[in-house]
C-alpha cells in the first residue's frame, strides 16, 4: 500500500530528476555552441570561461573552481581537489581538453559526485572534432533510482 508520504517522496524525486535533466540539456546545448565557436585545441580553462558564460545566459547559477574538502576520520581536511563548474549547486562538470579521456577521469568525476554529494556530473572533453563524441553523464544516486544505487557512468543521450 502507498502511503501519502510515499507518494509525496516519488513526487519529489520526479521533480529533482526532472530539474537535474532540465540542467543537463543546457549543459550539452551550451558545450556544443562553445565547441561550435572555438573549436578543438585549446586550453581548458578557455572552455571553462567560455561555458560558464554559455551556461549564466540560461539563467542558470554557475560556480568556478569550488574547493572541494574531504571528509576523514570525523573532520574537514582541505585537499586541494576542485569541482571545474558546479550549476545550480547540484551538477558538478568536469572540463578537459585530451586527447583521449581516460578512466581516471571519469573516475575523479565520480569522486567529486559522491564527495559532495552531487547527483549528476558532466565530463566534457573539448578535444574532439564533435562535441558530441566528448560528452559523458556521470549519475550518483539520481533521483529516480533507489538511494542505494551505486555511482556509474552512463552514455549520453546528446
Amino acid at each position: 500500500m502507498v502511503t501519502a508520504e510515499d507518494a509525496e517522496n516519488a513526487e519529489i524525486r520526479r521533480e529533482m530528476s526532472s530539474r537535474l535533466n532540465q540542467i543537463g540539456d543546457v549543459v550539452v546545448a551550451s558545450a556544443i555552441r562553445v565547441h561550435q565557436a572555438l573549436g578543438p585545441d585549446l586550453l581548458e580553462s578557455v572552455y571553462e570561461a567560455c561555458l560558464l558564460h554559455e551556461i549564466t545566459r540560461h539563467g542558470l547559477s554557475v560556480q568556478r573552481q569550488i574547493q572541494l574538502p574531504i571528509r576523514y576520520d570525523g573532520i574537514e581536511i582541505p585537499a586541494g581537489l576542485r569541482i571545474d563548474l558546479l550549476i545550480e549547486q547540484s551538477v558538478v562538470l568536469e572540463i578537459k581538453a585530451v586527447e583521449a579521456v581516460l578512466p581516471i577521469h571519469r573516475a575523479q568525476l565520480l569522486s567529486y559526485l559522491r564527495l559532495g554529494d552531487f547527483r549528476l556530473g558532466y565530463l566534457l572533453n573539448f578535444n574532439v572534432v564533435r562535441m558530441r563524441d566528448g560528452i559523458g553523464r556521470l549519475v550518483n544516486r539520481f533521483p529516480d533510482g533507489s538511494p542505494s544505487d551505486p555511482p556509474r557512468a552512463s552514455a549520453s543521450s546528446a
